[in-house]
């Protein structure tokens, strides 16, 4: 009996996003730079040293007018987590320093900055290219420090920065819980704030494992995949589109080749 209750405690938090509804306005992308105290540069036109935990990536289908069309699709770290239910993700099995790790209670991948060293083995091992790292110390306008997120540390450079699904707010929203007396939280307490910033609603955050979240019902749409499944990554952001040709760009597959 104990051991069924511990199941039903353990949560996979993960994203389901239409890409038929984005339109690439990059309001995620604003939102998770404001929220998460991510730097950036004078000039962000040299995207190789960028930091962007959510980016946004324009697919076309390669055929011209009149057939011609296109798909955004905002990816941010997928949070894998490998083969088995609480499997590893692949930077996870390479990080020397135990940096990164898998949380069995949250499904989340977290980013550990002051174990960080460097060596970036998890950009390597990363197939998403979900991984910055910090070439640079953040410098911020004049008197933007003020406006800084107070629940994210800055992170200095010569580490690796990714993706948390805004972990700081689960924890607020669990204390917020164990304050008032409860032991669970709601699902509007705890969303991203990509996901609070999207004017189509193209991104539905949640718990994968509860029925009462919207997500476990949107994953099971018959148009959902996740990015290079094959891999087996078990990612748990997955995305929706009815277009067949977004959904075999999503596993990269050949064009005669089978799903």
């Amino acid at each position: 009996m104990k051991e069924e209750q511990s199941k039903e405690k353990v949560k996979k938090f993960g994203m389901v996003i239409d890409l038929d509804k984005c339109t690439g306005c990059g309001a995620c992308m604003v939102a998770c730079m404001a929220e998460n105290n991510v730097p950036f540069k004078e000039d962000e036109s040299k995207k190789l040293d960028s930091i962007t935990w959510l980016r946004i990536y324009k697919l076309t289908n390669g055929k011209p007018f009149p057939d011609a069309d296109i798909c955004y699709l905002p990816r941010p770290c997928q949070h894998c987590g490998g083969k088995g239910e609480h499997g590893h993700s692949p930077c996870v099995s390479v990080c020397p320093a135990t940096a990164t790790d898998y949380s069995k209670e949250t499904g989340i991948v977290s980013q550990i900055y002051t174990r960080c060293f460097g060596c970036r083995y998890c950009m390597a091992a990363c197939p998403y290219h979900a991984r910055y790292f910090n070439w640079w110390d953040p410098v911020w306008p004049d008197g933007m420090e003020k406006y800084l997120s107070p629940n994210v540390s800055v992170r200095m450079r010569g580490i690796v920065e990714k993706c948390s699904f805004c972990f700081h707010r689960y924890q607020l929203a669990k204390d917020k819980a164990y304050f008032e007396g409860r032991r669970e939280i709601e699902e509007n307490e705890y969303q991203t704030a990509c996901t609070q910033a999207c004017p189509a609603g193209a991104i539905a955050f949640g718990d994968l494992n509860n029925p009462k979240h919207a997500v476990y019902e949107l994953k099971k749409s018959s148009n959902a995949f996740r990015l290079l499944e094959r891999l087996q990554t078990n990612p748990k952001v997955y995305y929706i589109s009815g277009r067949e040709w977004v959904r075999r760009a999503g596993d990269n597959y050949l064009k005669d080749e089978k799903k």
